[in-house]
């Protein structure tokens, strides 16, 4: 059965992942900055994903019911899903390596390294930093390894997830387009987006990205036993809402831009929602 198949390629998918990350750690020798991992953390979901549909179609040779064999929506389906997270994947690995460009180290991955006063860097780095993301990466990417091994996807519950996806990927590129614009513009400086997606939320960008990964998880519904793969979703969310995203950032930014206090007592931090009128925190 297919569900044997997808427990026998965890270990390959968890392979797949630390061999990215592992890729990772060298440009990072080249490039001086233990950020760049953020630019191969989005295209690494891809790589899982493209591993785990190449070793389905390996070892399901000549099966009637492979997904690339099921009619008349089987192969589809399945290539909809690998565009959609393809998309997502590349947009945001470009999008942050060209916010990266000119830049040094990022604070997070400085308050990391502090942690290796007197030992090895190189192997702090990679348990702390790589190995660490990469077996997070491997556990969020259960969905999509789940949806390769599935022979068949049910049309209606897949076009919603879908859908999801897209409007989770339009959200995200929209906020990075927006805030990218207002960083550009000189006047801008020391000062708080509080602007188009930014005016409803103050994390579009990490919104658009839970809403991707819930979509993933919708189209892993479609396969039946997909259900087993929600916490892969609920962990994303977490990280994203009380990890590493929305906390660490909202410091910096606290202290170094103007009037964010005041965009916090009235801005929702994730879910979009209307301004609030009330100066009380949310």
């Amino acid at each position: 059965m297919y569900y044997n198949a997808f427990f026998l390629n965890l270990p390959l998918a968890l392979l797949t992942a630390t061999l990215w990350l592992g890729v990772a750690f060298a440009t990072s020798k080249v490039v001086q900055r233990h950020a760049i991992i953020d630019v191969f953390w989005g295209s690494g979901f891809l790589v899982v994903f493209l591993e785990s549909l190449l070793v389905s179609r390996s070892w399901s040779h000549g099966a009637t019911t492979a997904w690339w064999n099921v009619s008349p929506h089987g192969a589809t389906l399945h290539q909809i899903v690998l565009v959609l997270v393809g998309a997502w994947a590349l947009r945001l690995s470009i999008h942050l390596a060209l916010r990266q460009r000119g830049h040094g180290e990022d604070p997070r991955y400085v308050y990391i390294m502090k942690g290796a006063r007197g030992r090895n860097e190189n192997l702090y780095a990679l348990q702390r930093i790589y190995f660490l993301q990469a077996g997070l990466m491997w556990f969020v990417s259960l969905p999509l390894q789940w949806i390769a091994f599935a022979p068949a996807l049910q049309p209606a519950v897949t076009l919603v997830g879908a859908l999801l996806i897209l409007l989770g990927l339009s959200f995200e590129a929209t906020g990075d387009e927006q805030l990218r614009r207002f960083i550009a513009n000189p006047a801008s400086v020391g000062t708080t987006m509080n602007r188009g997606l930014w005016r409803y939320t103050r994390h579009p960008n990490y919104f658009g990205d839970a809403v991707v990964w819930w979509g993933i998880f919708i189209v892993a519904l479609a396969s039946g036993w997909g259900v087993f793969t929600l916490l892969s979703p609920l962990l994303m969310t977490r990280l994203l809402t009380s990890i590493s995203g929305v906390p660490l950032l909202e410091r910096k930014l606290a202290r170094t831009r103007a009037g964010y206090e005041e965009y916090i007592a009235v801005t929702s931090s994730f879910l979009p929602r209307p301004p609030r009128k009330s100066s009380r925190a949310s």
